[in-house]
């Protein structure tokens, strides 16, 4: 499951570049890493559910590991029941009633082989018909998650959920930790795929007649499904949890402990990265004098640090965040303000990720937009047109087609080319080298809804 939003960690993470794309713990995204993780585990090709604007960013990030999952494109969120539910019935059509073990594409586990002793314990209860879900050994009393409290023993080995019970206040946090009976509720599971369905029909059979339908609905388009957008809008928005696990007989726990953490926010990566001998987190171009206990992301330029402790300091192209690390769970109270008032920096960074490369909005006025375009070898833009903006292209390095109205021509480095408004146009790179070009975009509305394709490679619209 790879479509949350992860706004607790912004700026860095964005609606259209969430946690799970980010390489947040080491050179690999969170998607990647969760990937990577199952080598070891015989497993058929995943199963790779996601939000229809994330399909580019996490087909690439797959293809970079030389994976070919089938990738669901969700038109909506809906939470996890029905997300679960449109893989179950998508894996019973690829074979027959297989075993489903379900990750979320954000977690961190830094002991992958506990990870894997827990799936074997797990296995069992799953073939005998149970829904199993993998509680957290706690390591402190934490309010940012959900708790399980286990109940009879189980055998060979686990237990019966005694009861989900949700986020805590600080004090029942430390009774459920001093009591040990108490577990992290992580959101992995194992079962068959024939018993989620049978349980999410007897709960909340609404969710399952949706997800039916909206499968019906969908289509393939390249190398995504695609889900029928009006019955999966008409799907209640409800966790497994809800909608299953609290109601059903059938629940069983395995306890995990194996370095587990959703770093669901800066402090969470403060918690789980390597520390200097000031216990400060550095990353990037980071300067610290008389500093202790902090996290400190620059992305772009020198961020310096003098005589504080206990912060989080995040530094991207267009925002920083200075956040008390106790009051970083309230970061999504700034990404609450910016949709609010209309401002785009909850959505997107100024690099922007494209099927065909990336772009960078360096500068921008009432009148004009200045951005630096990378396409990839053999990549093309769409063909399309602009109503209300004429645009201006220079070539920084490698070898631009243009087509131009009725015109195709090669534009080299240190050349230019001009589009006028209106005119049909499109950009393609023929050579072995990434295009570089500043874009320089003029006229009386400069936004990306203002494009008209006739024809595009991708699938877009």
């Amino acid at each position: 499951m790879a479509g949350g939003t992860g706004s607790r960690l912004w700026p860095l993470s964005r609606q259209l570049n969430p946690k799970q794309f980010l390489p947040l713990t080491d050179d690999r995204s969170m998607l990647q890493a969760t990937l990577g993780r199952l080598e070891g585990i015989p497993h058929a090709e995943p199963i790779l559910i996601c939000n229809e604007q994330h399909r580019f960013l996490a087909a690439e990030q797959v293809r970079q590991l030389g994976r070919s999952p089938d990738i669901l494109l969700e038109p909506v969120g809906r939470n996890t029941a029905p997300a679960i539910a449109l893989a179950a019935l998508h894996a019973l059509d690829r074979e027959e009633d297989p075993m489903l073990l379900v990750l979320a594409a954000d977690h961190l586990i830094q002991r992958v082989d506990m990870f894997h002793q827990a799936i074997e314990a797990a296995l069992p209860l799953a073939e005998a018909g149970r829904l199993v879900t993998f509680g957290i050994v706690p390591t402190h009393a934490e309010i940012g998650y959900g708790y399980i409290q286990r109940g009879a023993n189980l055998e060979p080995q686990g237990f019966e959920v005694a009861r989900f019970v949700e986020k805590p206040d600080r004090q029942t946090a430390q009774e459920y930790v001093a009591s040990e009976a108490y577990f992290w509720n992580s959101g992995m599971f194992l079962f068959r795929a024939s018993r989620y369905l049978d349980e999410l029909q007897r709960h909340a059979p609404e969710i399952l007649a949706s997800c039916r339908q909206a499968l019906e609905e969908g289509h393939r388009d390249l190398d995504f499904i695609r889900i029928g957008t009006k019955a999966f809008k008409e799907c209640p928005d409800v966790s497994i949890d809800y909608a299953v696990m609290e109601k059903t007989d059938s629940a069983a726990m395995i306890p995990l402990n194996a370095g587990w953490s959703d770093i669901g926010s800066w402090s969470a990566l403060w918690d789980v990265s390597d520390k200097d001998v000031d216990n400060n987190v550095l990353h990037g171009d980071v300067l610290a004098e008389a500093t202790s206990h902090t996290l400190v992301h620059a992305d772009h330029r020198l961020v310096a640090t003098v005589g504080v402790e206990n912060l989080v300091v995040v530094e991207t192209k267009d925002a920083v965040l200075v956040a008390h690390k106790d009051k970083v769970q309230d970061v999504k109270r700034i990404v609450d303000q910016l949709k609010g008032t209309g401002r785009s920096e909850h959505f997107s960074h100024r690099e922007v990720y494209r099927p065909w490369g990336v772009y960078d909005s360096v500068d921008n006025g009432v009148r004009y937009q200045v951005k630096r375009i990378t396409v990839k070898p053999g990549a093309k833009l769409s063909v399309q047109m602009h109503h209300h903006r004429a645009e201006h292209w220079v070539v920084v390095s490698g070898t631009a087609k243009v087509t131009n109205g009725d015109k195709s021509y090669l534009v080299a480095e240190n050349e230019s080319t001009f589009i006028p408004i209106g005119q049909v146009h499109a950009l393609e790179n023929p050579g072995r080298i990434p295009l570089e070009l500043i874009e320089v975009q003029s006229g009386s509305y400069l936004g990306e809804d203002d494009i008209v394709r006739f024809e595009d490679r991708y699938g877009r619209s």
